[in-house]
């Protein structure tokens, strides 16, 4: 795949689980303010090269990488993977739980920390948790 081709899907990826994150919490433009250039490299490959992977479908993907997030306590890049959870398609019942599932590995301090950066998401929306775009799933 050419840069063209993995640029396309970097952007298009981004769009889709990330267009309800506001700009300041997007970890791209933390990367940015330090190196322009590695940002650039570090998007085409975690979001253009791994988000986009067909091998299994984004609400899973994302699932995963909640569940991931919540067992190492890493609140605020969860609360960008809930958005992307939810903008995929993902229901606040199968987010909880992935949740719940991992207070068994992760312990229950830190599912509860999830579960609170779930519901801070959910109150972001507006007590919304419908995707973006339905057709994404």
């Amino acid at each position: 795949m050419d840069l063209k081709d993995i640029s396309k899907r970097t952007a298009e990826t981004a769009e889709l689980y990330f267009s309800s994150v506001k700009n300041e919490d997007k970890p791209y433009n933390l990367w940015q303010y330090f190196d322009k250039d590695l940002a650039k490299e570090m998007s085409l490959y975690i979001t253009g090269q791994m988000y986009a992977r067909q091998k299994i479908s984004h609400p899973i993907r994302q699932l995963v990488t909640v569940a991931a997030l919540a067992v190492l306590s890493k609140p605020d890049e969860l609360k960008l993977h809930i958005h992307a959870a939810f903008n995929v398609g993902c229901t606040r019942e199968e987010i909880a739980e992935v949740i719940f599932q991992t207070s068994i590995y992760g312990g229950v301090p830190a599912a509860n920390t999830a579960l609170k950066v779930l519901k801070d998401v959910i109150e972001e929306r507006g007590g919304q948790d419908e995707p973006k775009d339905p057709d994404g799933c």
